[in-house]
């Protein structure tokens, strides 16, 4: 079994049109998509107010308005899904986020207990063995303390 990261595992959970939600409306929020739309619009209006001979969509455009609301029809309500969608990844991720952070805070919290042992440990030997503790090794005994 390989290792998955969060996100690899919240994209074993959506489903297909979950999926096409997020496309289309990565699709629509991307400058092609203005660029192509403007284009169209473009060519629509020349098109059917100068350039053709049979006008099957006249000056106030009422076709070319019914696709716009359609496209917003359709378009909000995936707008909405995929912002949801969003909303439980970036949930995801904070759990995630705050479950490593809570390892690694015990695990630091440990190694400095550890540390603090070790350094009372060499000073218990160093006293036992030889007399006063050193004013150099006091001095470093300070400096690990104040280590974070």
């Amino acid at each position: 079994m390989s290792y998955k990261n969060w996100y690899q595992q919240h994209l074993e959970g959506t489903d297909f049109g979950d999926k096409v939600a997020d496309r289309v409306v990565q699709g629509m929020g991307s400058w092609s998509f203005i660029i192509i739309q403007t284009a169209i619009i473009v060519v629509w209006v020349l098109g059917n107010g100068y350039f053709l001979i049979v006008h099957f969509d006249k000056y106030p455009f009422i076709l070319l308005n019914l696709v716009f609301s359609t496209q917003a029809a359709y378009a909000s309500p995936l707008i909405l899904m995929a912002a949801n969608r969003q909303a439980d990844r970036d949930k995801i991720q904070a759990e995630h986020q705050y479950q490593h952070q809570e390892k690694e805070l015990a695990l630091n919290t440990q190694l400095t207990q550890d540390i603090h042992t070790l350094t009372q440990e060499i000073h218990t030997l160093l006293s036992s063995e030889k007399g006063p503790v050193p004013s150099s090794l006091e001095k470093a005994s300070v400096n690990t303390e104040k280590a974070p």
